[in-house]
């Protein structure tokens, strides 16, 4: 399974920061009673009614290289949300944190966003 988890990072990322000696923990079965749980939750459309409650502004930050189309987290979000910015970032994959292109624009905005 780690070898899988490994795999499938490398697939959602574009140029990622990853250490070849890292090890990633897996656990398969809470893995997949979240996911059922998700799953179930999403198809509810349960999660864009709670997006009508939202007040507080929300900023997506999306890599163009991300499996998850974007256009599957902008067009729902920006129909919900009072206050939604949806940021794409070019070369980018599924965690902008661990790209070689994205990861220190992410925490430049991420910095500016969260200032009180």
């Amino acid at each position: 399974m780690p070898r899988l988890g490994k795999l499938i990072s490398k697939a959602d990322s574009y140029d990622p920061l990853f250490n070849d000696n890292e090890i990633l923990e897996f656990q398969y079965e809470i893995y997949q009673n979240v996911w059922k749980q998700s799953m179930k939750l999403r198809s509810s459309g349960k999660p864009l009614e709670f997006g009508k409650k939202t007040q507080c502004p929300v900023i997506a930050i999306h890599g163009d290289y991300d499996p998850h189309l974007s256009e599957g987290v902008k067009g729902p979000l920006s129909r919900t949300l009072k206050d939604f910015r949806f940021i794409l970032f070019e070369n980018c994959g599924h965690y902008p944190w661990l790209e070689k292109a994205a990861r220190d624009r992410f925490y430049d905005i991420l910095k500016i966003e969260v200032e009180v």
